[in-house]
């Protein structure tokens, strides 16, 4: 029998068109001169919300039948949808804010359609328990499908929850040192100044005033200076603040055949990721957060759209148990990685240095020509960044690196944010090799192995011709048998 949404949700949509409405509402009651007849139509706009919002709800409804889950849409055409079950590859449960203090939550399937979120499943205002109910029975249906035993068979015992990570609420002190969160300061000022710009006139002081704030501002640099520190100030505490409310209490565990990661403190979301299609695991770290010895986590799974927000298995966490917690969720990884030849260590030296010394050079010819003070502080600006490509160099080339343990292979690279990928040799459905004109003059080029997961292939930068050919020929001997002459 079709379900239709709750009817709470009503309360939720008109606030949500509210942000698209709030322009020409203002601009309606400015151009009538806040008269009775300007607060009329904006009533009307309004309640022309609410009533596009409960049409909206009347003609959507869900229901499962059978091995199917069928979405019906009938606001302008007749639409149905159908998701058959055994395509579900995960679940995410989430309540955002206004949802949850109406005791709704958002359901969204993933199907693996396209890797995308377009062609997924999503019902947005179900009961949390109806949330529940259906996560549950959605994904025992699919594990069920998945165990199907032998007419012969002796029934299987049901699979017990397991945790296997919770993470130490201290642990969230790693916060700041991720650089997403630390640009919040900035990124909440210029929207401020964007608002400012946007919505002068209608708040009453008008555009050139924010203009003319901006241009005293400049005319007294002082306090332009003082505005930047306290923001820069402010980036370890409102990082640390905005990390903490995504990534409060996660905990990662294993339920009747999934990984499901659960997190949030405003928007508590849960995400259930399918572990017979998790093909391996991506660990990335920024410059801080190799200092500190503390990493990020993601799975690599097949058909997993938005696999950055999804299929984050742990936050911040200190790297060896990162390794302990992948080692006994997805399995480890047991070989050393092998070095690339010593030009990949000339390449990333030259792009580190080169460019810093070619403006210092001529920074330094600009001062001995015109003797501005101007060209010899660009010039020694430049030589200190040359110097500093070094140590960066070098970094860019210790992490460089790919091996292979017999189930799995690894690919590593970067510094600025070094990522290490590990997935199974199941994974790979094909190699590709790249070579630019720089690589090809170096007698180097870039190995990508594709994999039907996560970001659809992983690179090893800069290895040379023999570890091109060697190292697919080991993982896959198979495939390049007969290319390969003996």
């Amino acid at each position: 029998m079709p379900v239709r949404l709750s009817p709470k949700v009503l309360l939720i949509d008109p606030v949500r068109m509210l942000p698209s409405l709030l322009l020409p509402l203002v601009g309606v009651l400015f151009v009538g001169g806040f008269s009775p007849r300007s607060f009329l139509w904006a009533a009307l706009g309004i309640a022309g919300t609410v009533v596009f919002a409960v049409v909206r709800w009347a003609t959507f409804s869900y229901q499962i039948a059978g091995d199917r889950l069928e979405i019906k849409r009938s606001l302008i055409s007749r639409s149905v949808r159908t998701i058959p079950l055994e395509r579900i590859r995960g679940v995410d449960v989430s309540t955002p804010p206004m949802h949850r203090l109406l005791g709704l939550a958002v359901l969204k399937l993933d199907t693996g359609a396209s890797g995308g979120s377009e062609q997924e499943g999503e019902l947005d205002g179900v009961t949390r328990a109806e949330a529940e109910r259906l996560k549950a029975l959605l994904l025992h249906a699919r594990a069920q499908e998945r165990r199907q035993p032998a007419p012969d068979a002796p029934p299987q015992p049901q699979e017990n929850e397991r945790i296997i990570m919770r993470v130490p609420r201290t642990w969230l002190l790693y916060g700041p040192l991720s650089g997403a969160y630390l640009l919040t300061p900035f990124a909440l000022a210029g929207g401020a100044i964007g608002l400012a710009f946007q919505w002068g006139d209608q708040l009453g002081f008008g555009r050139d005033a924010a203009w003319d704030a901006g241009q005293w501002l400049w005319d007294h640099p002082y306090l332009l200076l003082v505005a930047v520190i306290l923001l820069v100030v402010a980036m370890p505490v409102v990082g640390g603040v905005m990390y903490a409310v995504f990534n409060w209490n996660f905990t990662l565990r294993e339920r009747d055949g999934y990984l499901v990661a659960e997190r949030g403190l405003i928007n508590r979301r849960s995400v259930s990721l399918e572990s017979r299609r998790v093909r391996g695991y991506e660990i990335a770290d920024a410059l801080a957060e190799r200092w500190a010895g503390v990493v990020r986590v993601w799975a690599i799974v097949t058909g997993l759209g938005d696999s950055q927000a999804r299929g984050q298995l742990l936050p911040d966490v200190p790297r060896a148990v990162a390794h302990e917690v992948t080692g006994a969720a997805i399995g480890p990884y047991t070989a050393e990685l092998r070095k690339h030849p010593p030009v990949a260590r000339n390449r990333r030296l030259f792009r580190a240095i080169a460019p810093w010394a070619a403006l210092a050079a001529l920074a330094l010819a600009a001062a001995l020509l015109t003797a501005a003070t101007a060209w010899w502080v660009l010039a020694v600006a430049a030589l200190i960044l040359a110097g500093i490509g070094i140590p960066l160099g070098l970094d860019r080339y210790r992490s460089l690196g790919h091996g292979y343990d017999g189930i799995r292979l690894s690919v590593r690279s970067g510094s600025l944010r070094r990522s290490q990928a590990v997935f199974e040799r199941r994974a790979v459905v094909g190699w590709r090799i790249r070579q630019t004109w720089f690589q090809r003059r170096a007698g180097v080029m870039t190995l990508v192995a594709g994999v039907g997961a996560g970001e659809g292939g992983y690179s090893a930068v800069d290895v040379s011709e023999t570890q091109a050919v060697t190292f697919p020929t080991e993982v896959t001997p198979d495939w390049l048998a007969p290319f390969i002459r003996s």
